[in-house]
């Protein structure tokens, strides 16, 4: 059992599915259906939910009571840190020359194994983490010294897939670990998307997009302009073709 509004549920989905277990993912109500779409097609059950985090929560927990599961925390479980770790270690073995990685972030889980993996291979590598303006529980909670979570309501952004916040095993790492933390506009996420959809040929996400958006930031070049080989982690790419293309202004 989790909750996710896409990337960590099919993941669950699909290792359940190959370890013949059964799947319960509980997803917001404005998940985008290609992302429900997709949970389903591996296999999951999909059960709906209010956009918020405490309703992910609530309904989660309701689920795994009624099925006897056992939940899985799309960010603050270690095991699930730990495998995501793994981005870190595979990307200095193909470039180990890197400088710095960019890492979107929600609830923390994804930078907190990269940082945790990177750091010990090279301790003088910079991480820095990601995150749009509109959610930046992260950004508040690395200038403040102290976890904090989201403004009352669900925070408005383009990228889904970061609306989460940090947890009691993600914000430590986050706080000792993470260099910066750099927010971006909604117009930089939606254009830095449709930059690397442009340039590079590469179907991504806006969650994935506010990385690019962060990396080629004036605040970026300031804090890191030392660094000349950057990493950046794409973190997703489940879109709805047709609506991302109707996101992008005309050429």
């Amino acid at each position: 059992v989790t909750h996710s509004s896409g990337n960590h549920a099919q993941a669950i989905a699909l290792a359940a599915r190959e370890t013949g277990r059964a799947a319960h993912i509980v997803m917001p109500r404005n998940a985008p259906e290609v992302k429900r779409a997709a949970v389903v097609g591996y296999g999951a059950e999909v059960t709906l939910c209010e956009p918020t985090n405490a309703a992910r929560a609530a309904e989660a927990e309701r689920v795994r009571v009624a099925v006897g599961g056992y939940f899985v925390h799309p960010s603050n479980d270690p095991e699930v840190i730990a495998g995501q770790g793994t981005l870190g270690l595979e990307f200095l073995e193909q470039v180990p020359h890197l400088d710095c990685i960019v890492v979107p972030i929600g609830g923390g889980g994804m930078i907190s194994g990269v940082a945790v993996a990177a750091k010990t291979l090279n301790p003088k590598i910079r991480i820095v983490a990601a995150e749009p303006e509109n959610a930046r529980d992260a950004a508040t909670s690395k200038k403040a010294g102290e976890m904090s979570g989201h403004l009352p309501g669900q925070p408005a952004t383009v990228a889904d897939g970061l609306k989460t916040v940090l947890g009691s095993n993600t914000w430590p790492v986050v706080e000792h670990l993470v260099d910066a933390v750099i927010t971006v506009s909604e117009a930089d996420i939606v254009s830095h998307t449709e930059l690397v959809w442009r340039r590079l040929k590469v179907c991504i996400e806006p969650s994935a997009g506010v990385g690019i958006a962060a990396a080629l930031s004036d605040h970026f070049e300031q804090a890191f302009g030392d660094c000349r080989n950057v990493g950046v982690i794409l973190c997703g790419g489940n879109v709805d073709v047709k609506k991302m293309a109707r996101m992008f202004p005309e050429a």
